[in-house]
């Protein structure tokens, strides 16, 4: 299996071992060893949530920067997503932000609300389809797929089997600049999406369901929204250049995806925590008439991203102020196609698939004996989740004490209670 290549990571100089990323991690990815938190990258989902609660800023999202660009490069794309524009205040005019890339030293930008419109079109296409399991999972969020393919093995197969819109909009843009400019040649040409999340920079390195990303670089929303207001003039009216509709900058808010299918039977979430209870829902069954489902792993969707700048509620009413004078679409497929009519170059070239990281042993006997053992354990310890141990629950250490990493002695309220009967059974022995 090849080895997954993450965006969080950990500055061990500035952490304090402190649990409060341990308490928070939604995969328990992350324990308390001599001091310094752990990250077990075969569990971490890149959700980052421990981005946003660490007090040490211990932990980091590894992005490429501007000036990594190779120089043999003669034709910059930028990939601004919807929920760039809404970072910034008293915008009122996306092409004030699409300029400001184009002075940043872009050569062109292609907006991923633009493929985010064409893959909804599809996507209500692929949903014609009868032969389907439902409810139809979306792709769009690469934390929530990672969540299904760890943890939720039976929804493989809810989850569309369809490119998100960040991976439509890199060959869309590519394909668009060669023809424009004949000149070019296609290793001449690269794409760089400007993230809101870390999640998406992993999505880049992995690829999604063994298919390897068309886009060259990813860079921190944070770091270009700086460099943004630098080079955004307002005095100076743009040229008009957006190219979207109210549905693609709706993707940028939670229930944007869902809304637009003209589909009422969907539902929508936001935040690791809500996702992970509504897959646990959905899996045993209980949402047995729905027909979609969006979820994002960020809170308000992708305006909440880890390494966005504004508060998630305010972009989002900012958006709902710039959708206002937009028409629906400007990016539409025929929608008259059969169900099976979605090209390949949308869909995936293979379905997702279950990568058991968390199962405790490829032997099943073996596994159902650690199991047991878990067990054990498990009752002899305080049930008190205080993370004093270096595991986010009294249950993971016990976890933790059966794969060998852990002993049993480093629960300290253990530990207390058996110092406790030691005493009293010399003191019953002395009278």
């Amino acid at each position: 299996m090849a080895v997954y290549k993450h965006s969080v990571s950990l500055e061990e100089d500035k952490c304090k071992g402190c649990t409060t990323c341990l308490k928070h991690c939604p995969t328990e990815s992350i324990r308390i060893r001599d001091g310094r938190a752990v990250i077990n990258s075969d569990v971490c989902i890149d959700c980052g949530e421990c981005i946003r609660v660490c007090p040490h800023k211990a932990k980091k999202a590894i992005f490429d920067k501007l000036e990594d660009i190779s120089p043999w490069y003669k034709w910059r794309i930028a990939l601004p997503p919807p929920s760039l524009y809404g970072q910034f205040e008293n915008l009122d005019d996306v092409d004030y932000v699409l300029q400001g890339l184009l002075d940043c030293g872009f050569n062109e930008v292609f907006e991923v609300a633009r493929a985010a419109e064409i893959v909804t079109d599809y996507t209500r296409r692929y949903m014609r389809k009868k032969d389907i399991p439902r409810p139809v999972i979306s792709s769009a969020c690469p934390t929530i797929v990672r969540l299904i393919r760890l943890r939720f093995p039976y929804l493989c197969d809810n989850v569309i089997p369809m490119l998100p819109p960040v991976e439509v909009a890199s060959r869309m843009a590519k394909e668009e600049a060669l023809k424009k400019h004949p000149e070019l040649k296609e290793d001449e040409i690269c794409t760089v999406f400007i993230s809101p999340c870390p999640a998406k920079a992993s999505y880049v390195k992995n690829g999604i369901s063994q298919n390897r990303s068309s886009i060259d670089y990813v860079v921190s929303m944070s770091e270009m929204y700086f460099k943004l207001i630098g080079a955004m003039k307002a005095e100076h009216t743009p040229a008009v250049s957006s190219e979207t509709g109210t549905i693609g900058i709706s993707w940028a808010s939670s229930g944007g995806e869902a809304s637009a299918l003209f589909n009422d039977r969907y539902l929508a979430a936001d935040g690791i925590d809500n996702a992970i209870k509504v897959l646990d829902q959905i899996e045993t069954g209980n949402f047995p008439k729905l027909e979609f489902v969006e979820l994002n792993a960020c809170p308000g969707g992708c305006v909440g991203g880890a390494v966005t700048v504004e508060n998630p509620y305010i972009a989002k009413v900012r958006l709902q102020s710039l959708r206002r004078y937009l028409p629906v679409s400007r990016n539409r497929v025929d929608d008259t196609g059969e169900p099976s009519d979605v090209p390949d170059e949308i869909m995936l070239g293979s379905p997702i698939t279950y990568a058991p990281a968390m199962r405790l042993n490829a032997n099943r006997g073996i596994a159902m004996q650690m199991m047991s053992d878990i067990e054990k354990i498990d009752q002899l310890l305080p049930e008190i989740d205080c993370g004093s141990c270096g595991a986010p629950t009294c249950r993971a250490f016990a976890e933790d004490v059966v794969k060998g990493e852990a002993k049993v002695e480093e629960c300290v309220v253990y530990m207390r209670e058996r110092l406790h009967e030691l005493l009293n059974k010399q003191k019953e022995g002395k009278s």
